[in-house]
């Protein structure tokens, strides 16, 4: 039995969309008339994803839901409920249509007698080879449940990661815009309406209000072309990234900044040792699990540098030792892996790492960005006294030259 996204005609000619299982898509379009509808388009779940190679729950679904998704189907399984009523009912559970659509493709493949991880596998857009991977180690060691619940802890946090560094980087965003903002407006608008009151003078004037005056001058013949140009180079720059070269050089420009350098390298560091936490913890071989570790790795150059220790590792050499030689991890996290593979604790050590890395770059983060704040605005009052100084200067000089 496979799941079919539809669309239908109900009584009252409105458009109903939903899904529905059945052996075919025929047996589905039958179903739809039982129930009073006209079919218009019933397509089968698991054919658009084999065909597209996209998701089709549309938008996707996001780290909260399938850390929801993740949870629910863990305490059912706990519970000692069939696998295929867990995800029957938790289909059924589900209020939106994108989700419920996922959920019911994955059921008509464990109906057809494949595994939870096979099924995950006919949908990687939702369901990364990281979560491929885990369930089919929980299944084999027959702790589902408890590795379905790993799995919601790890995105839980991944999730909780995401939105403290982009809460962090988004007030600044803000305030350096609003800044930029107020600069061009006194310049382009509030300056030249001053400024003509200096036009019979008469005499030269300063020469700090004349840069004043060609500063406003050209934010006002071209501050919009800039504006445009800087809307340009941005769309641009985006084009440019989704190829590997311009990429690879981006990401390696920006290790090599100091501050920039320490904050990715710790933020890339963390979700490394927390993936492969779950991964070892799961009973994934170590190989595997480097592999796919690597993948969550924004950054490429660090990425690669972690295949290279997944190849290293296949020939004998140690996780630490490996990590140390390739220098882009830090001596904490390579120290508590190290004391991880002596003990023959080394999920815990991971688990510790990731934990301390995470805590490490929220401080940098917290004490970069409350420094930022002050410095601009020192910055922007330090702006705002030149342009008032730059107007005053020749109103001193006129009172002097009339007294």
């Amino acid at each position: 039995m496979s799941a079919f996204e539809y669309a239908a005609l109900n009584s009252a000619g409105r458009t109903k969309r939903g899904t529905i299982q059945g052996d075919t898509a025929k047996h589905a379009r039958q179903q739809l008339r039982d129930q009073g509808l006209v079919p218009i388009s019933v397509e089968e779940v698991e054919g658009r994803e084999d065909s597209t190679r996209r998701p089709v729950t549309g938008r996707g679904i996001s780290a909260a839901e399938l850390a929801i998704v993740m949870r629910q189907l863990a305490i059912m399984v706990g519970s000692g409920l069939a696998l295929e009523d867990a995800l029957r009912t938790l289909a059924r559970q589900t209020t939106k249509q994108r989700i419920k659509t996922l959920i019911l493709g994955v059921h008509s493949r464990v109906l057809e007698g494949h595994s939870l991880a096979e099924s995950l596998s006919k949908f990687p857009h939702a369901f990364p080879a990281l979560y491929q991977a885990t369930v089919a180690a929980g299944e084999q060691s027959g702790h589902l449940d408890r590795v379905l619940d790993g799995l919601a802890d790890y995105t839980e946090r991944r999730q909780q990661m995401r939105q403290k560094t982009t809460l962090a980087l988004l007030y600044p965003a803000v305030l350096t815009g609003v800044a930029l903002l107020v600069v061009g407006g006194l310049l382009g608008y509030v300056v030249p309406q001053v400024v003509e009151v200096f036009d019979n003078v008469g005499q030269e004037l300063p020469w700090l209000t004349r840069a004043l005056i060609a500063c406003s001058e050209y934010v006002k013949n071209w501050g919009v072309l800039f504006l445009i140009g800087c809307v340009f180079g941005v769309v641009a720059m985006r084009y440019a990234l989704r190829f590997e070269r311009p990429r690879v050089s981006l990401h390696q420009a920006l290790l090599a900044l100091p501050l920039v350098s320490r904050w990715i390298r710790g933020l890339n560091t963390a979700r490394f040792a927390s993936t492969l936490g779950i991964l070892v913890s799961s009973a994934v071989p170590m190989i595997k699990a480097l592999n796919i570790a690597s993948a969550v790795l924004a950054n490429l150059p660090m990425r690669r540098a972690l295949q290279n220790v997944a190849r290293k590792v296949s020939e004998g050499s140690s996780l630490n030792g490996a990590l140390e030689q390739s220098g882009f991890f830090p001596p904490l996290t390579v120290q508590l892996i190290a004391s991880g593979e002596a003990s023959g604790n080394l999920e815990a050590m991971l688990e510790r790492a990731a934990q301390t890395q995470e805590r490490e770059t929220a401080a940098q983060l917290a004490i970069f960005f409350g420094l930022f704040e002050p410095l601009l605005i020192l910055v922007m009052g330090a702006i705002v006294l030149v342009i008032v100084i730059a107007i005053l200067m020749p109103i001193f000089e006129l009172n002097q030259l009339l007294s």
